[in-house]
């Protein structure tokens, strides 16, 4: 057997996939490409893009999503492009799925599973993986069809000891597997997120910033930049899953701690948020959140709309942010550039790959740090030991001095802090500068 003939027995084709994208009043297409964005995910996934189906409808039809005509127009599309998988843009019901895959007689996806199934070949570590896992069995749990063949090991135990029964059935078998799963994969991601709210916890004196945006917005090539950091950038969708922290030095400030994380996407699923609350801990607990936007595209407003509406689920859409318009280096056109600016005039426009507009970046980044933080000296008696700890906790203590019954202590603390202060016997006085603070002692 020649090496040709080999290797063509060894090759796996890849699957042919036709998207489909419904405009509805309530989900309108955004740009003059309706497929853009689907597209991506589609490669992303590793699909080969053979054909596609637009349709515009003031409602979906209950039982297919779309009308019979256009139904007919897929099966026809499917067959004479050979396609294996038909893939929506559009989120779909169980029954709207079955009845498709029926009509057209090949594997149907929403664009739900089409995320989740991305996230799957993305995930690297233990956490990662235990995330996503989680994500897909509670979406697909309400939608079974059969298709928990990494459980049917354990079917088997559909004929022991407590697991018989005259009404029992393999799809009740299948969704009592799940259900168990899923308790145990909450459990481990459980105790994930608690150690990681102990190690964010431990870094409360520390200046901590997360970078948020949009999948793709170049949140890593960013961190790269300020940083010097090697993370992966990649120009794909979801390159990073995990979060990744880095250590930025900013001249006449000091070290900040930098951290990235997943990209969000329009329409993301809500398990998906759901379960990856652990990884995005440190976004929850972030003094700041620099918001990254692709300036280049032509729908950012819409992205950044979608960002701040994760932020809000996630509970943290009241964080201070600064809003940064990366890759505009690649803006064709001014005008788009200038009506982002416009409508957000404290943003900052940069290059994360050709460093324009960093500095003033680094500028923005310590007036927002600094805004939020006060310098004081606080007097307290020397006996309250738990306004003493509290403080260690929360602030950073330059200078502590005993003076007769009470502690003098001179710090840097969240501006927001300062009522938890009031108490007997307590005083705040206001000092002008960190410097000013560590330099002089309290008299």
């Amino acid at each position: 057997m020649t090496f040709d003939v080999q290797r063509k027995q060894l090759s796996i084709r890849q699957e042919r996939a036709v998207l489909v994208s419904v405009s509805l009043p309530e989900r309108p297409w955004l740009t003059t490409d309706p497929l853009e964005e689907l597209s991506g995910l589609a490669s992303t996934a590793g699909a080969a893009i053979v054909g596609s189906l637009l349709q515009k409808r003031h409602g979906i039809h209950p039982g297919t999503y779309i009308g019979q005509g256009k139904i007919e127009e897929l099966k026809q599309l499917v067959e004479a492009t050979d396609a294996d998988v038909v893939l929506f843009d559009n989120d779909l019901s169980p029954g709207q799925i079955r009845r498709l895959e029926q009509a057209v007689k090949v594997k149907v996806l929403d664009r739900s599973e089409l995320i989740l199934d991305i996230f799957a070949t993305r995930a690297q570590t233990h956490e990662a993986r235990l995330q996503v896992e989680l994500a897909q069995l509670e979406y697909a749990l309400p939608r079974l069809r059969k298709m928990w063949s990494h459980l049917s090991r354990q079917v088997a135990g559909a004929a022991s000891i407590g697991m018989r029964g005259p009404g029992e059935t393999q799809l009740e078998v299948d969704r009592r597997l799940a259900a168990t799963r899923i308790r145990d994969l909450k459990a481990k991601l459980s105790a994930i997120q608690k150690r990681r709210e102990r190690e964010v916890a431990a870094r409360k004196g520390e200046h901590t910033i997360s970078l948020v945006g949009y999948t793709n917005a170049g949140k890593s090539t960013l961190m790269n930049a300020l940083t010097g950091a090697d993370v992966l950038a990649k120009d794909q969708l979801f390159s990073t899953l995990d979060t990744r922290t880095r250590q930025w030095q900013i001249k006449d400030f000091g070290r900040v701690l930098l951290s990235d994380t997943v990209g969000f996407i329009r329409d993301l699923p809500h398990h998906l948020v759901a379960s990856f609350k652990a990884t995005l801990e440190e976004t929850r607990q972030a003094r700041l959140l620099i918001h990254v936007i692709d300036a280049s595209n032509p729908v950012a407003e819409e992205q950044i709309h979608a960002v701040e509406t994760v932020l809000k689920e996630l509970g943290c859409g009241d964080r201070p942010s600064l809003l940064v318009l990366n890759k505009c280096d690649r803006v064709s056109d001014p005008s788009l550039l200038s009506a982002l600016m416009n409508h957000h005039p404290k943003a900052v426009a940069v290059s994360a790959v050709t460093g324009k507009g960093l500095d003033e970046l680094r500028d923005a980044v310590v007036e927002a740090l600094t805004d939020q933080f006060v310098t004081a000296e606080i007097t307290m008696p020397a006996a309250d030991g738990r306004g003493q700890a509290w403080l260690g906790a929360h602030a950073d203590i330059f200078r502590q001095q005993y003076v007769e019954d009470n502690v003098v202590i001179r710090c840097h603390l969240p501006k927001h802090l300062l009522p938890r202060l009031a108490g007997p016997g307590v005083t705040v006085k206001f000092l002008e500068s960190v410097e000013t603070a560590r330099q002089s002692t309290p008299t």
